[in-house]
This record gives structure tokens, sequence and C-alpha cells, in this order.
């Protein structure tokens, strides 16, 4: 190994030397600890440990790093408490995920970490996201990602890296390259021979750095950071590394040729690097044993405390509690009594515009959103007001632009993201329900971002422009879903979820943008997230129904002056408005649950099955379902009409009559 210490003092190169000791030593001490089975589960960073440690030490402190599996040595190097860093792998209640989560998938506001998930690839934009909050700011600021050369597989890392090219993002992207994404070995993997062959291709600079050797790592992340924070850009460092363990305890590794152990071992970061200091003088044996016999007992400390702490007891409310973000709203109401006549398009984009203008901090991405103003023109006009660097055009990158929005969430900026058409979520659907969902839940670190879903069917626009997926993100805990049938509603409901400092897929039925219009408060003004409108009152059934539902139900009941009944617009979906639905069941004693969205599977299942458990006594006939065919939203205009409820919404409301 050839070290070159260039004008390092004495001092810097001990630093260094410290740092790269303390994870090695962990790692000794945890894998007795896995085999005595006091710890579930354990990444093996051992022989990578310069990559970690070196990079983690070349950054400002209040610099963001997103860390992997094998990256201990940045937690270590930004001195995280050992206690709380054992308690951690223990599932402990004192780790930084109070026992949700395992190993290194967590974060630290204080210590400028951002936990990852096992999903690998998503991290990327995160860093994309803090990066791009600081260029706002004019911070002189960088931001480090890691990802494995296996991860850099995925999509995300493309997606990540195109983005911070075209907005010249200032973040470090570090390929840990050891060889192997698990057991599959890079020829198996891609076809280039480097990833620093990459850089070229997007545009960014690309260097490739021998990964063991801590001094050199040190130096070309701390130069790569100096000229970043005063020229904003992105870079791509390749480090070349070897893991000398499984990819994790359980695994073997067989499937290494056991020539690369004997090459690697060779160039052990610890052991090269600690011969290279006593041959330089720079560490003599006494001062060696001290730095080990200090290390040792501050683990050993750290193990103490953590195993003298109890596993956690489980605590419904505080677990139910911590999927969201606390935030008790406040309606606001406008601020004088003006009001005009708007579209529903018209009121979105009222709303979207003075959430603008009272959030400074608010940015919005989406695709075409910029001079053209969205497909469907809400955002036309917003760029002569707010500039560019507010309103965003973005690349085809659905993933990326929704964990841009979470890395902004870290630095308290808030987002809004317009996916074309709702259909397009599923290219970004990790990033929402397994990252902006659960980051809160996981390590307290909320998602302030909304997610403008244009959906539904009607206009023969086919299988890919027409879907309502509601459904996906009323399953999954963490997120909150509205979806308006108004003008009043959406500008209301969409100041409030902008105002919201949790994730909330905003729904709008494409159908009403210009089809409906409604006098409404030209000032800001919002409505309670969480809570139903009764839009007609009746006393023979209950439709219970939401978005393009509301006016097919209001139709039917146009259509059948002779009856009457009670239509609750639910308006938001999670949560939903429990206490409504019970009243207006009580009031008639039978009740049909209409929506677009497919039958199976769809959130009228759910509220049938809550009313059945819960309003039972007060019912007085089965609880009936309206919804589409379960089929694809087929293109053909007699075929569509064929699809969508709404002709057998005419034929239930006759059936529950006649019950």
């Amino acid at each position: 190994m050839n070290y070159n210490r260039k004008d390092y003092t004495d001092d810097d190169l001990l630093a260094l030397y410290k740092a790269i000791l303390k994870p090695r030593m962990i790692e000794e001490r945890m894998l007795v600890l896995l085999r005595q089975g006091k710890v579930s589960k354990w990444f093996s960073g051992i022989g990578q440990e310069a990559v970690s440690v070196g990079s983690a030490m070349a950054l400002d402190a209040d610099e963001y790093i997103l860390p992997l599996h094998r990256n201990l040595g940045v937690f270590t190097s930004r001195n995280i408490p050992l206690d709380k860093l054992f308690a951690q792998f223990q599932g402990k209640k004192t780790g930084f995920t109070k026992g949700r989560d395992r190993s290194f998938h967590f974060g630290s506001k204080e210590h400028h970490i951002v936990g990852m998930i096992s999903h690998l690839g998503p991290q990327l934009a995160v860093g994309d996201g803090i990066a791009l909050a600081d260029l706002l700011d004019r911070k002189e600021k960088v931001t480090l990602v890691f990802s494995g050369d296996g991860g850099a597989s995925e999509g995300d890392f493309h997606e990540a890296l195109n983005v911070a090219a075209v907005w010249g993002l200032p973040v470090i992207f570090i390929v840990e390259n050891n060889g192997y994404g698990l057991s599959t070995p890079n020829s198996e993997q891609f076809k280039f021979r480097n990833f620093i062959d990459k850089g070229p291709a997007y545009g960014i600079d690309a260097l490739q750095i021998d990964g063991n050797n801590i001094v050199e790592v040190y130096h070309t992340v701390r130069q790569a950071a100096i000229s970043i924070r005063k020229n904003p850009r992105p870079m791509l460092i390749e480090a070349l590394t070897f893991r000398m363990r499984g990819h994790e305890e359980t695994s073997s590794t067989k499937y290494v040729p056991q020539e690369l152990f004997e090459k690697w071992s060779k160039k052990d970061p610890v052991e090269t690097f600690e011969s290279y200091l006593l041959e330089e003088l720079v560490l003599t044996p006494k001062v060696m044993n001290a730095i080990k016999e200090e290390i040792r007992a501050e683990i050993e400390d750290g193990l103490q405390k953590a195993f003298e702490v109890p596993m956690p007891e489980a605590d419904r409310q505080e677990e139910l509690g911590d999927m969201y973000q606390p935030f008790n709203q406040e309606v606001v109401s406008p601020a004088s009594g003006a009001t005009s006549e708007k579209r529903y398009v018209d009121a979105i984009s009222d709303g979207l515009r003075q959430s603008m203008e009272r959030f400074p901090e608010l940015v919005l991405m989406g695709q075409d959103i910029a001079e053209y103003g969205g497909v469907f023109k809400v955002t036309e006009g917003f760029v002569n007001q707010f500039g560019k660097d507010r309103v965003r055009n973005t690349p085809l990158c659905e993933s990326a632009i929704v964990g841009i929005g979470l890395g902004m969430s870290v630095r308290n900026k808030k987002s809004m993201v317009e996916m074309q058409f709702a259909d397009f979520v599923t290219s970004g659907f990790n990033q929402i329900v397994n990252n902006l969902a659960k980051s809160h839940y996981r390590w307290g670190q909320h998602a302030d971002v909304v997610i403008r879903m244009p959906t539904g069917a009607g206009a023969a626009a086919g299988p890919f422009h027409s879907q309502s997926n509601e459904a996906w993100f009323f399953h999954t805990p963490g997120l909150k879903v509205v979806y308006p049938s108004s003008p009043y509603d959406a500008k209301g409901l969409l100041n409030a979820a902008i105002e919201d400092p949790n994730p909330v897929m905003f729904f709008e039925h494409k159908l009403l943008y210009r089809s409906v219009s409604q006098e409404i408060p030209d000032d800001y003004y919002t409505i309670e997230i969480g809570k139903a409108r009764l839009v007609a009152e009746g006393t023979d059934f209950s439709i219970i129904t939401y978005g393009m539902g509301v006016h097919w139900a209001k139709q039917v009941l146009q259509e059948m002056p002779e009856i009457s009944a009670d239509v609750l617009d639910l308006r938001s979906l999670l949560p939903w408005d429990k206490e409504a639905v019970r009243n207006t069941v009580a009031n008639t004693g039978r009740v049909i649950v209409l929506h677009e969205d497919t039958m199976t599977g769809g959130i009228g299942g759910e509220i049938a099955a809550w009313i059945g458990e819960n309003c039972f006594e007060l019912l007085d006939g089965p609880v009936m379902r309206v919804a589409s065919l379960d089929t694809a939203v087929p293109f053909a205009p007699p075929l569509e009409q064929e699809f969508l409820p709404k002709q057998r919404l005419r034929e239930k409301v006759e059936a529950i009559l006649a019950y």
C-alpha cells in the first residue's frame, strides 16, 4: 500500500488512525456477540472501513451523509454515542428507531446522517434533495451518498445521477466497488469496465481511488468537497475495495475465489495504515496500545449500558401515533368575504399559488410544469411569478423526484410533486410507500411532500392514463390521502395538505378540472383533513362516496326525484371520517358505498366492513357496493362506459329501495 501523507500533520494521521480503528474493533466485538445470540444480524464492513471513515472525516460535521450497510465508520466518525448505537443493534427502545428497525436502517438529524432503507438505490435521490435545498439556500455545503456496485444496477442510481447533473447539485456519489452484489460478481452485474466510465455520459466529474487507502480517500473527498462548495456540481467517486466477510454473517463466502482473499488481505486498510504509522514513527507501540485500550473501554462501557436497557414494551398508542409527524391543524378562514367563480382546475391553481406565497420554502417539481404550465395548465404563469428555482421542470424520473422531496424535508423545505398522470406514480411507488410513509415512524424524520395525482377515467384515454389507484396508498400507514370533488374543497384541502408536514397523496379527477365550477373565496383558506361533508340529505338510504362518485350520486338523485338520500362526500380517505359515516348510517339504515376504482380491493370494501362491524345494529339491510369492473380501463368509449359504475349505480339504488 502506497501511503502519501502529503502535507498532513502527525495529529491529522493519528486522528484518521483512531477513526478507522474504532469500527474495526466494534465489528470484532459484534461478531462475538452475534455468535452469542446477543445481536440478531450483522452486515460486516471489515476490509472497507477506509471508504466510510475517510469520507466522513473529510466533510464538515453539519454536512449530510447517507450511508448503507457497510458504513459503520460513518456513524463512529460522527461520534454517535456507542450505548445508543448498540441499543439500536439490539432493538432496544433507546436506539435510534425505538426497536422498529435494525442495524444501520436509521438516521440521526443531530449527527447529519440519513438512514437507509433495504432497497438501497432510493437513498441517492434523497441525497439529491438535501443538496438541492442547500443550493437553493445558497449554503456552501456538500452532501455525500453511498452506493454499492450491486445497488448501482437499480434505476434509482441512474435517475439520481441524471437529475444531479442536470440541476448542478452539490452531491458526491461514492460507489463502493467491492466486486460483488451479495454473491453476484460484477461480471454478471454490468458490462462496462469501471464506474468512472459513467461520469462523462452524465456530464459529471468522475474519479477512481484506492478504497483501502484511508489517506487517499480522505484527501480525495476533502478536495472534492472544497471544490464543490465553491462550484456546486455533482461528482462520482469509485472506491475500489473488497468485502472480507459474507454479505451478512449467516452468508458464506464460498463463491469468492480464495486468491482474492489472499490478495486483499495484504491490503487490509487498518493493518496497513497501522504499519505505515509505526514505520513513520507517527505511532509508537505504547501509544497504539493506549489508543486500543481506550476504544476497548469505550466499547465495553457502551455495551454494558445497552445491555442494561430492557427490551421494549409495546405501547399501541405510541406505535400508532409515531406513524405521523404530530400536527394539530388550525383551520384558516378567508380573510375577507370576497369570492369569485372558479373551475376545479382554477381552484387548485389558486391554492397552489397562494401556498407558494405563504410558504417561501415550498418548491414545485414535475414534468413540464414550468414554462409549459403542466399538461393541465395548473401551474401556467408560475415561473414568471416565482422563478425556476421554485418551479422546476424535471426529467422523466418519478422515483428521483419523490426522493428529492424527502431530502428537502430533511432541510426543512416543503415540496409539491406533480405526477403528470396518477398512473405514472408506479415509477415512484417505492419511494412513496417505503421511504416517505415510513420515515417518521422509523427515525423521526417527517416527509413534507404533497404528491398531486391527476386521476380517473371517462376521457377515452385508455389503460395508462385513466386508472384510479387511491387504494394502493389508502393501505399504507404514514401517508395521508385526500380526494376533493368540488372547487371549494379542492382549494381548501390542497392548502391544508401543503401545510401538513406529513406526506399527502392529493387526487384530482381530470374530468372535473373544467366541467365543474363554484363560487369560492378569493383569499387563502383551509379545510380540515379527515372530515367528510354531507352534500345531500335524505331518509331513504345513504350513498358514501368521493371524487367523481359525488357527482354521479347527485345526478341519480336528480333523475329520481321521488327518493331522498344522504350523499356523504368523504373528501379525505386516509384518515377517513368514521363519525360522519356512523351518523349517516344511523340516519337512513341503508348504505351504498360508491367509488370509481375497481371493486376488488377498493376502499369501499374497507368502509363496508367497518360499517358491518361497528354499525350493525343501525342497519336495515346489507351494505351494498358499486364500483368499476375488475378490468383494466378500456380505451373505446362504449367499453369505458360499461367499465365505469355510473350505470350500475341506478340499478343498485333500485335494489336497495326494494330490499
